[in-house]
């Protein structure tokens, strides 16, 4: 049987990137340097395991995210309070929480620096 181990982005600033995933609670865990020059840089939350792969490649200014990419969602205790947290440091979502469903969740996203969509959902 398969299970999903990470997720990879391909990024263009690693302190950006890595910073931005701190803010939303993300551990940097470690790094490495490919033959290539690349680099990749896993991320996890506290208590679980490296689930995020940001890789950079030296040269490389932007990337076409292409319309085939959705988003990655983070569960949160506090939808308010993360928000809240985030706009002290300079993270607004793109639009104010909602709900898609009567009873369902609050919902929103934020961007992380390269505009990759990240899906903040509050646990009731």
């Amino acid at each position: 049987m398969a299970s999903l181990i990470h997720t990879c982005y391909r990024i263009t600033d690693v302190e950006k990137s890595v910073s931005f995933y701190e803010k939303l609670g993300f551990e940097r865990r470690r790094s490495m340097t490919l033959p290539d020059g690349a680099t990749n840089t896993f991320m996890g939350m506290p208590g679980d395991g490296d689930q995020l792969e940001l890789t950079y490649n030296p040269g490389v200014e932007s990337y076409d995210i292409g319309t085939g990419y959705g988003h990655i969602a983070l569960a949160v205790e506090d939808l308010d309070g993360v928000l809240a947290g985030l706009a002290e440091q300079g993270i607004e979502p793109e639009r104010p929480p909602y709900t898609v469903s009567d009873g369902g969740s609050r919902l929103c996203f934020v961007r992380d620096p390269d505009d990759y969509r990240i899906e903040l959902i509050g646990r009731s």
